[in-house]
């Protein structure tokens, strides 16, 4: 079944693209959630006409994106955890103290758009962050967990 996305679906595509999913899971989730709307013909102008409106807009997102991009790459954070005598950390450090450390050099980026390998980290190291900016622009943001 053909819809047409009205908000950004990690692993699914992002908001104005036409995609193909199964039934079941479009019917019962994605359309009564106001998530997608059919794919029909009436749809599918409708949606060409918005995205003729949106074509400039988006190169602008596109340039601040990329600036953002190039700034979040040169970025190296520093996250404080409590650590016990073995070098494991008490609790884990996740996309939440990386945003927060991000606000505090400041970047204000939202924590559901940071990807953090193993979705948490557990002992005290060197990782990559990698931050969803825009479509296919990512950057990636180097981060040491340290003892406090």
């Amino acid at each position: 079944m053909e819809i047409i996305l009205k908000k950004d679906i990690q692993n699914l595509g992002y908001e104005n693209d036409i995609v193909t999913v199964k039934s079941g899971y479009a019917r019962n989730f994605l359309i009564p959630k106001g998530i997608a709307i059919l794919a029909n013909e009436t749809n599918k102008k409708v949606l060409a006409e918005v995205q003729r409106q949106k074509s400039f807009k988006e190169e602008k997102f596109r340039d601040v994106a990329e600036t953002k991009a190039k700034l979040l790459n040169k970025v190296t954070l520093k996250v404080g955890a409590k650590v016990g005598t073995s070098g494991k950390i008490f609790g884990s450090v996740n996309a939440i103290q990386i945003a927060d450390a991000l606000k505090e050099k400041g970047h204000e980026i939202d924590r559901k758009k940071i990807d953090v390998d193993g979705d948490a980290i557990k002992e005290i190291g060197e990782y990559i962050a990698k931050i969803h900016l825009y479509k296919e622009i990512k950057a990636e943001v180097k981060f040491e967990v340290v003892a406090e």
